[in-house]
């Protein structure tokens, strides 16, 4: 027998239980799920939920792996106790969900979609015609698996990308840079910045007031990455002066937003609330299902975390 632990809250055991039983079902072997389990007889952690319900690793002994149900891992990574291989999200949902929301906003800033939404007045707006999609540069910053289905996705549409990412990558229809002078080169090329970074002490407000100044003049900052990437302070005296035109904001530092923030009230701020991408519960159940699959058949399991770097 195989024991599987699942932590989190009662919403999401009851989401995702079932799926589960339905991957692992599939597999050569029995497993047995629970969320109550001796920590010495648990074999794989499921650990999702969005909380941290383990504060302390070293009692799972046996345990081969730790599988997060979502892409990010900072509330976890950090963890000296957790000695064992943690494993991030990827694919699940996650991917299509985030190119899905990525480009509905690319393509709404392009087209200049707000005016006429916004516009219905009896006034005929035909003043501006946007240009096409190849006349329109975009950026991502973060060149993960989310961000490399976007950048993709958009170079697919037309439309220029760059994107920039820690260590050199080579990306099939977009243009890679990295390192501080890829850095620069990357915003200042930006009609529209999209930022897909994951968070760690080194991407904390990487979008500051420097970095804002090099964008060219009436971009757009698109962020469904993490919140702590922009300097919030920055970025609105940016849209108060003219040198951005609109930031749309899916991520920030502090969750669900206030009813008094000031990026309710801004005229040129679109909130919404962490919807630009999660996970689907059945897709999420066969990439865990996968991953205990090559465990039990001493493969190398996928998606593995770099504690060093943090993600």
């Amino acid at each position: 027998m195989i024991n599987i632990l699942f932590t989190g809250n009662d919403s999401s055991w009851d989401e995702y239980a079932p799926h589960l039983n339905t991957a692992f079902a599939s597999l050569p072997f029995k497993l047995h799920l629970a969320r109550d389990l001796p920590a010495d007889q648990v074999d794989y952690i499921v650990f999702g939920g969005g909380e941290a319900p383990i504060s302390d690793f070293a009692p799972f002994t046996r345990a081969k792996l730790v599988q997060r149900l979502w892409a990010g891992v900072e509330d976890i990574v950090g963890n000296d106790t957790l000695t064992i291989p943690l494993a991030r999200m990827v694919g699940g949902g996650l991917d299509q969900g985030m190119l899905e929301w990525v480009t509905g906003h690319v393509l709404r800033h392009h087209l200049g979609m707000d005016a006429h939404i916004n516009g219905q007045d009896g006034v005929w707006r035909n003043d501006v015609t946007p240009p096409l999609a190849q006349q329109r540069p975009v950026t991502i910053l973060g060149l993960g698996a989310l961000g490399q289905a976007c950048g993709q996705a958009l170079a697919q549409l037309g439309f220029p990308v760059t994107g920039w990412s820690r260590s050199q990558k080579s990306i099939d229809g977009l243009n890679c840079m990295s390192g501080p002078d890829g850095f620069e080169a990357a915003l200042s090329s930006a009609q529209i910045l999209v930022l897909l970074l994951p968070k760690t002490p080194a991407t904390e407000n990487t979008l500051d007031a420097a970095a804002i100044a090099k964008l060219p003049k009436g971009a757009v900052v698109i962020n469904p990455g993490r919140g702590g990437l922009i300097d919030d302070q920055a970025l609105l005296a940016a849209l108060d002066q003219d040198h951005l035109s609109h930031a749309t904001l899916d991520t920030f530092r502090v969750e669900p937003l206030t009813p008094e923030d000031p990026f309710w009230s801004h005229q040129k701020v679109t909130v919404t609330p962490h919807i630009a991408s999660a996970t689907r519960a059945d897709l999420a159940a066969e990439v865990v299902a996968e991953n205990i699959a090559r465990g039990e058949a001493g493969k190398p399991f996928l998606h593995l975390v770099d504690r060093n770097a943090g993600y």
